[in-house]
């Protein structure tokens, strides 16, 4: 008898020392899962912010090409005699020279053209988009220091300032589309996983010491306040009418 009791209250006690076991693990595992979820949840959110080298260099053609349309409205009223604030056409130009120019081309020279070259792939296609920068660069400094007032009072400068804007215009469309539909797509293949990743972070860092966090918004910035004294800030003035 003696022996059933002691068997009875060793099992009592195993069973009191397993709840309380069960007990605690039920507090401390919600814990350890919801940190674990939390982490795979931040590790997710990390990822979907890294941005791909063509992905990167395609949003730095956007801001290009709202620095096009700024041009073109210019140009426009260069042609037609109208007025516009000459710093506004200053600041774009800057733009292009320290965004485009010193930082998003010199990506493109250093990075994908000699890549490129060196794969023996679209070697005619980065010979002519190289000498376009070149020619980028020149007609930049051109139209920055035409950007005075003196410049825009003398009709023959006027003339061949709306002239370096048509040129550059005319040139920077075809050339950002040729790079967006056929050398970018095509950058992939002619680099390994890794080293197209390892590309990525490397722009972003460049970016960043460039132009400080959230440099690529900061630019966007500036163009929307160039655009807002012309009057082509608002989206839906180029929807056509019904």
């Amino acid at each position: 008898m003696n022996s059933i009791r002691a068997e009875s209250a060793s099992r009592r006690e195993f069973l009191g020392k397993t709840g309380i076991l069960l007990t605690s693990a039920a507090m401390i595992f919600p814990d350890i899962h919801l940190a674990q979820a939390k982490s795979k949840e931040k590790e997710k959110e990390q990822e979907g912010e890294k941005v791909s080298p063509p992905e990167d260099l395609m949003r730095e053609h956007g801001v290009l090409r709202r620095i096009l349309l700024i041009y073109e409205d210019i140009q426009g009223r260069v042609n037609n005699g109208k007025e516009f604030p000459p710093e506004v056409l200053s600041s774009a130009a800057g733009i292009i020279q320290r965004f485009i120019e010193q930082y998003h081309e010199k990506l493109e020279e250093d990075y994908l053209f000699q890549r490129f070259e060196k794969a023996c792939k679209l070697v005619e296609l980065v010979n002519v988009l190289k000498e376009q920068h070149k020619a980028g660069r020149h007609l930049t400094e051109f139209i920055k220091t035409s950007a005075v007032p003196g410049t825009l009072k003398d009709e023959p400068k006027r003339k061949e300032l709306a002239e370096k804007l048509h040129l550059f215009i005319r040139m920077y469309r075809p050339h950002a589309s040729r790079e967006d539909t056929i050398l970018f797509p095509a950058f992939r293949s002619i680099v390994s996983a890794s080293e197209f990743d390892d590309l990525g972070e490397e722009f972003e860092d460049k970016e960043v010491a460039l132009f400080g966090e959230g440099g690529f918004e900061k630019v966007v910035g500036e163009v929307a306040n160039l655009e807002k004294p012309l009057d082509i800030y608002e989206l839906a003035q180029f929807t056509p009418p019904k």
